[in-house]
C-alpha cells in the first residue's frame, strides 16, 4: 500500500469547465475534452463542470467528458441538465468550494477548489463574466482578468485601446445596437465609406461565427443581420490586402516579460473566401506554413507588436494575437495590423496556439502545467 500524501504533495484540485451559453458552446466542449486528457491524474485532481446552453453547472461523468470530440465532422452533442448533477459556487472568498444538488438527496460540499481552467469561448465565459465571479470567489483561475478579457472581447473597444497606445489596427464601422435598425442609409454610407469588399463580424464573438465578406451594398443587410444572429453589436472591417498571420504569447515566468512562440501563416483554398467556421475546425481547407516565412526584420517587429498588445491589453496567462501583414500596395512599404486578441484561443491539440508553441519546443501537456502553474502563482481579484 502507498504511502498517504503529505500536505505537500497533495493534488492541485483543478475545475474545468467548458460549454457555456455563447455560440462557441461545441467548441469549447472540444476544448476541453483536449485538455481534460492530458491532466496527468498524479498531480491534478480533476473537476470536470460543463455549463449547458441554458446556464446551469454540471458536474460531468467521465464517460461523458470522453466523447467531447469532433468525429467525423460532427460536432460534440451540447451539454444539458441531465448530463451529471448540477454544481453551484458561492461569491464568497472565505469558502472557495463548490456545492453539488443531486436530485431528491440534500446539497453536499464538493470542497475547495485550488485552480479554474475556465476552456470559454465567446460572451458568457471569455468575456469577463465567469473571471468577475471567479474573483468574487476568490478562486484562481487560468488567463486573463476581467477588464483584459471584456475588451478583447469586444472588437471596436480591442481596437479603440490599441489604437490608443500607438499599435496599427485596420479601418472598421461600428454599428451599435439597434442603430442598423434606426438609420439605416447612414450606417450604408459609414460602411460604403471604407470601400468594399468589407468583413461584417458580430463584434463579441469567435470561431469566425456569424461572419459574411461583403462585396456591395446590397449584401449588407443580409451579412448585419446574420451577425446580429450572434450579437446585437456588429462590427464591419475593410479588407486588408495581405497576409494573415498569427503568433502565441503566454506571460513571463516570474515577472520576466512575455514571451511568443514561432508565427504561423494561415492560407486557405477549397473554395473558402476567408478562414471560416468549415475550413477552421471541420473541412481541412486550410493550410498552415509553420514558421511562417518571414524575414528577420518581419519577424522582430511581429514580435515586438505582440508583446506590446499583449501588454496595452493587461493580458494574463495567454493570448493569441492575429496579425495582417498588408501588402506594401501604393508604392508603400508592407506593414502589420494587429487583427484581434484572442484572451482564450482554441486549445485542441490541432488548435493554432498550441502548435505554435508546439514549434517552439513546449508540448500540449507541458503548455497546460505551464498555464496553470501561472494561474497559482496570481494573487485573486486586484493586481
Amino acid at each position: 500500500m502507498s504511502e498517504p500524501k503529505t500536505p505537500q504533495q497533495r493534488r492541485v484540485r483543478v475545475a474545468v469547465v467548458f460549454g457555456g451559453r455563447s455560440s462557441e458552446h461545441a467548441i469549447s466542449c472540444v476544448t476541453a475534452g483536449s485538455v481534460l486528457s492530458v491532466l496527468d491524474p498524479e498531480h491534478y485532481e480533476v473537476l470536470p463542470i460543463g455549463i449547458s446552453t441554458e446556464g446551469r453547472w454540471v458536474l460531468m461523468p467521465p464517460e461523458e467528458t470522453a466523447q467531447l470530440a469532433i468525429t467525423d465532422g460532427r460536432l460534440p452533442a451540447r451539454i444539458d441538465e441531465t448530463s451529471g448533477a448540477l454544481v453551484t459556487m458561492a461569491a464568497d472568498p472565505t469558502a472557495r468550494e463548490l456545492t453539488v444538488h443531486e436530485p431528491g438527496s440534500v446539497p453536499k460540499a464538493l470542497g475547495d477548489v485550488d485552480v479554474v481552467f475556465p476552456l470559454l469561448h465567446g460572451p458568457y465565459g471569455e468575456d469577463g463574466t465567469i473571471q468577475g465571479l471567479l474573483d468574487l470567489a476568490g478562486v484562481n483561475y487560468v488567463g486573463s482578468g476581467v477588464l483584459s478579457s471584456a475588451v478583447c472581447m469586444d472588437k471596436e473597444f480591442m481596437k479603440r485601446l490599441l489604437a490608443s497606445k500607438g499599435l496599427p489596427v485596420g479601418r472598421y464601422v461600428a454599428i451599435a445596437r439597434g442603430e442598423w435598425d434606426r438609420d439605416r442609409p447612414g450606417v450604408t454610407q459609414r460602411v460604403a465609406e471604407l470601400g468594399f469588399p468589407v468583413f461584417v463580424k458580430p463584434s463579441r464573438a469567435g470561431s469566425s461565427m456569424g461572419i459574411s465578406k461583403v462585396h456591395s451594398a446590397g449584401e449588407l443587410a443580409q451579412a448585419i443581420e446574420e451577425a446580429q444572429r450572434h450579437d446585437p453589436k456588429v462590427i464591419v472591417e475593410a479588407m486588408v490586402h495581405g497576409r494573415e498571420i498569427e503568433i502565441g504569447v503566454l506571460a513571463g515566468r516570474a515577472g520576466a516579460a512575455p514571451e511568443t512562440s514561432p508565427a504561423a501563416e494561415i492560407k486557405v483554398r477549397g473554395g473558402h473566401e476567408f478562414y471560416d467556421f468549415e475550413a477552421k475546425y471541420l473541412d481541412g481547407s486550410a493550410d498552415i506554413a509553420l514558421p511562417a516565412d518571414l524575414t528577420d526584420a518581419q519577424t522582430a517587429e511581429l514580435e515586438a507588436l505582440a508583446h506590446a498588445a499583449f501588454e496595452a491589453l493587461e493580458c494574463e496567462g495567454l493570448a493569441r494575437v492575429d496579425f495582417f501583414l498588408e501588402d506594401g500596395t501604393d508604392g508603400g512599404a508592407p506593414r502589420w495590423l494587429v487583427n484581434e486578441v484572442n484572451t482564450m484561443p482554441g486549445f485542441t491539440p490541432t488548435s493554432m496556439f498550441p502548435q505554435m508553441w508546439k514549434a517552439a519546443g513546449v508540448g500540449y501537456a507541458d503548455l497546460v502545467d505551464r498555464l496553470i502553474a501561472d494561474a497559482l502563482s496570481r494573487t485573486p481579484g486586484l493586481r
